[in-house]
């Protein structure tokens, strides 16, 4: 059995969202990306599937050049290989939920080069 929170030990970087990796399982994988105001990911892909959830905030999720505005409490799923872009309209925190077969270290390069 494993426990995370999505509320607790939240860190804030200044310039770029941060990553939390809250829970890694044989099925997947679940992370926390906190973003100040502002904050971007820019366009990228995923190769597997993934869902992601709006703890707090106002995310504009930007999908193949559309924009939909999520809020607190929304959820979106995305198969791999679709586009997709994140801005943050407020202090907002995601949950990213990951195949077991994607890579963190390619969610924090995303991060790096937004």
């Amino acid at each position: 059995m494993k426990v995370a929170s999505l509320k607790k030990d939240i860190q804030y970087n200044e310039s770029k969202p941060a990553i939390q990796v809250l829970l890694e399982t044989q099925s997947g994988k679940e992370i926390r990306i906190a973003f100040k105001e502002g904050q971007i990911m820019k366009e990228h892909k995923t190769p597997f599937p993934i869902v992601v959830e709006i703890y707090e905030g106002d995310i504009d999720f930007g999908v193949n050049g559309e924009i939909h505005n999520l809020k607190s409490g929304e959820l979106i799923s995305l198969d791999g290989g679709v586009p997709h872009d994140l801005k943050a309209n407020a202090q907002s925190i995601v949950r990213l939920s990951l195949n077991s077969s994607d890579s963190i270290k390619r969610v924090e390069n995303v991060v790096k080069g937004s």
